[in-house]
């Protein structure tokens, strides 16, 4: 697994700061590049996803330590963003929610528990699950996509190292093979980056091609605090061409961007 290869940095603990901060920095530009190699795999999965929610399914994600945290994140900033139920983008953590917090040693080695987790939110084949592993060799999360494949749901995977176990048990697998970390097998360094942007771009692409967002306007975000109020009045001033005291009444009446937009159009 190139993911456990040894740095190419070594006598980590004689450097500077600067030294190490643009070691980092000198391996971390390297990530857009390898995301860029697997676009064509990110837009079959996009594909796949899509499909799915449009007839009523929803999106899962398991994975365990740097992996589950990742998409517990993903999962959670879909609803403020683009106005889903929360229930659309579900993230599954190995060792449940208090490992987002603090480590649960041995929950990912459970081949078996996955598929028990997945099971409490009644997953089906109108689903997709994605399961996040850097190394590819996560015994929950090969368990849990083994599982659902042959319970007809959609399966994917973002891992970091080529030719996996996890991508195996995947129908649309995503390998972003970021190579040796910074420091030796420290995957929630660059690996961990190159799962985000691949996160982001799955969800952010499949909203988009579901119509939930105009322009390049969130305009079904929830309007949950002074700032996000502040941009839905900016974007409607921005769209109608009004001044912030109109499209703060326009916002206020209709609660939403795209209602207002709609009552205006």
């Amino acid at each position: 697994m190139t993911t456990e290869a040894p740095s190419e940095f070594n006598h980590l603990e004689t450097l500077s700061t600067t030294e190490l901060l643009a070691g980092m920095n000198q391996l971390d530009r390297t990530v857009p590049e390898t995301v860029a190699k697997a676009l064509p795999q990110i837009e079959a999965l996009v594909e796949a996803t899509v499909a799915r929610l449009r007839d009523g399914g929803r999106l899962f994600y398991i994975g365990a330590g740097t992996s589950g945290r990742l998409g517990v994140v993903d999962a959670s900033e879909c609803p403020p963003t683009f106005g889903v139920p929360a229930e659309m983008v579900v993230g599954i953590m190995a060792g449940g929610d208090g490992a987002i917090r603090v480590a649960v040693e041995g929950a990912e080695d459970d081949a078996e528990q996955a598929w028990f987790d997945l099971q409490q939110h009644n997953i089906s084949a109108k689903d997709v699950l994605v399961g996040i592993a850097a190394s590819g060799r996560t015994p929950y999360v090969i368990g849990g996509l083994q599982r659902a494949r042959a319970a007809g749901v959609a399966t994917g995977c973002v891992v970091c190292n080529a030719g996996s176990a996890v991508a195996a048990a995947a129908e649309f697998p995503v390998e972003v093979v970021t190579g040796p970390e910074f420091i030796t097998g420290s995957t929630r360094l660059k690996a961990g980056s190159a799962q985000k942007m691949a996160l982001n771009m799955l969800t952010t692409a499949t909203f988009i091609r579901l119509g939930y967002v105009r322009g390049n306007k969130m305009v079904d975000m929830k309007l949950s605090n002074v700032k996000l109020v502040d941009r839905g009045e900016r974007m409607l001033m921005d769209e109608l061409g009004i001044g912030q005291a109109e499209a703060a009444e326009l916002l206020k009446r209709h609660g939403s961007v795209r209602a207002a937009l709609d009552a205006r159009a």
